[in-house]
């Protein structure tokens, strides 16, 4: 498939979990079996992992290769995801970077239910140095958050809380990629058809840097969601991705 239709950039490096623990160059030759062998070590080790952190523990094993039913194991229940579930916004990202993909540790989102999630999403590298999936761990700290606070006001010291960004998890993937359109939607507070061409070329490159376009038939899905054509989104796309500044061309009719 083409960069122009599902949107995924070729590169190497980052850090991340490798088979062997070894670091190198990108190789070639890198086989499924490999990859294959790699999540069915993992996959035994979560149950240990959540076991131990306790009930508000949950640790997933994701395949890019499969992205839209990439949690391929789960262990403990946080999210409300299943095995055969996708990737949340973070994955989609690291999808996007390719083999750029770098750890994302300790960093903290809000569930749409209201859950404060502190996570951590380490990519998995074949051999080769090929990322195809990742591990994450995600900690439920509502509670842990709530108390924070409670002691804070009895001492007189309350601490205004950071603004957390909500997060989608949910077993459909195009649940996940709505969210982020709607998401943009709601920011702007107005709908496409209001939108000037700054604006429309703004959200396309604000849903690329997000990973949206990685997964495939999302240009379709965003199209739909945005109410126009999918020549118009994928010409919209590739002038986000080649626009130096807000006067570049846009294609004509969008409707």
């Amino acid at each position: 498939m083409s960069e122009a239709e599902d949107g995924r950039p070729e590169g190497s490096g980052g850090s991340g979990v490798r088979a062997g623990g070894t670091a190198g160059p990108v190789r070639s030759g890198a086989t499924d079996g490999e990859q294959d062998a790699i999540i069915a070590a993992l996959t035994p080790v979560i149950d240990g992992i959540a076991a131990t952190l306790g009930s508000f523990c949950e640790v997933v094993i994701h395949d890019f290769r499969r992205p839209e039913h990439s949690i391929v194991a789960l262990a403990g229940s946080v999210t409300g995801r299943g095995p055969g579930g996708s990737m949340s916004e973070i994955g989609m990202q690291l999808l996007a970077r390719g083999d750029h993909a770098r750890d994302e540790l300790n960093y903290l989102t809000r569930t749409q239910d209201g859950k404060m999630v502190k996570s951590s999403t380490m990519v998995l590298r074949d051999s080769g140095g090929a990322v195809f999936g990742a591990l994450c761990v995600n900690l439920d700290i509502t509670a842990v958050k709530q108390a924070h606070a409670l002691i804070g006001e009895i001492a007189g010291v309350g601490v205004s809380p950071a603004a957390v960004p909500t997060t989608t998890f949910g077993d459909d993937i195009g649940a996940v990629l709505d969210a982020i359109v709607d998401e943009h939607q709601l920011r702007q507070n107005k709908p496409w058809s209001q939108l000037g061409r700054a604006e429309r070329l703004q959200l396309f490159r604000d849903l690329d840097r997000r990973g949206v376009f990685a997964v495939r038939g999302a240009v379709q899905q965003v199209a739909a969601r945005l109410g126009i054509s999918r020549a118009s989104a994928y010409n919209y796309l590739s002038a986000a991705r080649s626009a130096a500044d807000d006067d570049a061309e846009l294609p004509d009719g969008t409707a």
